[in-house]
């Protein structure tokens, strides 16, 4: 078990539970329905990191490979994506929103790069 990737997936968890709640109790009355879509698909995407870490980290020991590249950016990369969305439909309409508005593709490019380097690991064969 790798307890640094355990805690940030279920700090993505815990943090993934609280926003939508957060959306299902308190905001529906302030976002639009399109604000709300993409505040939903925020914290889909940041349960989907928390989840993987928790499972990549509750295993890493049945790994022959390090997994510290791929855990690292999927947490950075789902840290960036999700967040990046909430503040820009919390924000929206200031000046905020020019400086977020990149910052979510850059999430979400680096969730794809982890889950690449993931899976070339995984085809790889092993040296054993």
């Amino acid at each position: 078990m790798n307890k640094g990737t355990v805690i940030r997936g279920v700090f993505l968890l815990l943090f993934a539970i609280i926003f939508g709640a957060f959306l299902a109790h308190s905001l529906e009355k302030v976002l639009s329905a399109e604000q709300l879509v993409s505040f939903e698909t925020g914290v889909k995407y940041q349960f989907y990191a928390g989840f993987l870490l928790l499972i990549l980290g509750l295993n890493q020991d049945k790994f022959s490979f390090s997994l510290k590249w791929v855990t690292s950016l999927f947490f950075i990369g789902g840290c960036l994506f999700s967040f990046s969305i909430y503040l820009l439909n919390l924000f929206s309409g200031s000046s905020i929103t020019k400086f977020l508005g990149p910052i979510t593709p850059i999430g979400g490019s680096l969730m794809i790069i982890a889950l690449i380097i993931l899976l070339i690991k995984l085809i790889k064969p092993s040296n054993n």
